[in-house]
């Protein structure tokens, strides 16, 4: 797995995000100093262009100019390791790296814009950062510190029916990053067992898009729906009760528009919809409007959420038990082992001194037959 950073991070701010779904920041920002993950977020960082740039408004050269600038801001920071809260922030950005550094026409183009605008502070050099070691999307640091979050745990979630959403642009587009599955992503699914639950796995249409697509949801809006409807269908089928996403703009589309289309299929659909920061955030005790901003969701979170089941105390005593018990168990064993080695070390020190003894005592023996026998000879 590649190396995954804790610390010297940026936090890219996401336009859906912030006008959709502000909860989604504040729940990662939760999360992580929760986790003791050294962060920061610049008011100089400006959009990644992804909406327009996938709806042909922005081409790539004014994208990757764009990114370039952006790069240089964390660089200048001491924070080179930029980490996504939006999928498609991380596919852009993690392209315009790729491309800054290994097509030169292309560097110095973007080079020569900032250069004629009085910008050449923001010139990108090849390999100031690399795709791999300095772009992340929020799951893979979280996925880094899975064992960490085991120890956070405040409530207890495992009563619900959840699924997980991977969302394309961080499983679909940069394969040799992509943590825990392309084809049948899980990277969620490993994260929420960490969180004390289990997701319902595999399920029909897991691995397929939300129906976005980006200007696809209002100029081929059939095309979206049917897709989206697929997914909805095959998740109530399963009897989903919370599906986890990892990308605002999915979020939206099932979120935003689960009632739109339970009225266009004639099914009620009635999963709510959560980040995965929300999520963590949620098991590890942050309050719902404060931190998770459940008031910007459409679908009511408390439609399934109703109560929070606290992790009894009787499960931190038990378990303090069981430590207790097993150290002194080892302890026992330690001491048997001691006290047997001691015995052992006596018998061979006996057994060793008796061998010295008929040693020497044959060696004298053969000494004076040796002895005898050169008297004879000579």
């Amino acid at each position: 797995m590649k190396d995954i950073p804790d610390k010297d991070i940026l936090l890219f701010k996401s336009c859906l995000v912030s006008v959709e779904y502000p909860g989604i920041e504040s729940s990662t920002k939760y999360v992580f100093e929760k986790l003791g993950i050294d962060y920061e977020i610049s008011d100089k960082q400006t959009c990644c262009t992804g909406l327009g740039h996938y709806s042909d408004v922005f081409d790539q050269l004014s994208t990757s100019a764009i990114g370039a600038r952006n790069f240089k801001i964390a660089q200048n920071l001491g924070r080179p390791n930029l980490v996504m809260m939006c999928a498609t922030c991380y596919a852009i950005n993690k392209k315009s790296v790729k491309l800054l550094n290994n097509n030169e026409e292309f560097r110095e183009k973007i080079n020569d814009v900032f250069e004629e605008s009085n910008l050449s502070k923001f010139k990108y050099e090849k390999d100031d950062l690399k795709p791999s070691e300095n772009i992340f999307h929020v799951v893979d640091i979280f996925y880094n510190k899975k064992e960490e979050i085991s120890k956070h745990i405040k409530y207890d979630l495992s009563k619900y029916n959840i699924a997980t959403h991977h969302g394309c642009h961080y499983c679909k587009v940069h394969y040799e990053d992509t943590i825990a599955g392309v084809r049948n992503p899980n990277i969620l699914d490993e994260l929420i067992e960490a969180c004390g639950c289990k997701t319902i796995g595999w399920y029909d249409h897991k691995g397929s898009t939300c129906g976005t697509g980006f200007r696809q949801r209002y100029s081929n809006r059939d095309l979206s729906f049917n897709a989206t409807a697929d997914k909805m269908k095959s998740l109530d089928d399963d009897k989903v009760e919370i599906l986890v996403h990892l990308c605002p703009n999915c979020h939206i589309q099932f979120d935003r528009y689960q009632d739109l289309i339970s009225r266009r299929e004639g099914r009620k659909f009635n999963a709510i919809h959560l980040n995965i920061s929300q999520f963590i955030a949620i098991v590890i005790g942050a309050d719902f409007e404060e931190v998770i901003g459940v008031q910007a969701h459409t679908v009511p979170i408390d439609s399934v959420i109703k109560d929070l089941v606290e992790i009894k105390d009787s499960v931190a005593g038990d378990l303090a038990d069981v430590r207790s018990s097993v150290a002194g168990d080892l302890a026992d064993v330690k001491g048997s082992v001691a006290g047997d080695l001691e015995d052992v070390r006596g018998s061979v020190a006996g057994d060793l001194e008796d061998v010295r003894g008929s040693v020497a005592g044959d060696l004298e023996d053969v000494r004076g037959s040796v002895a005898d026998d050169l008297e004879e000879i000579q």
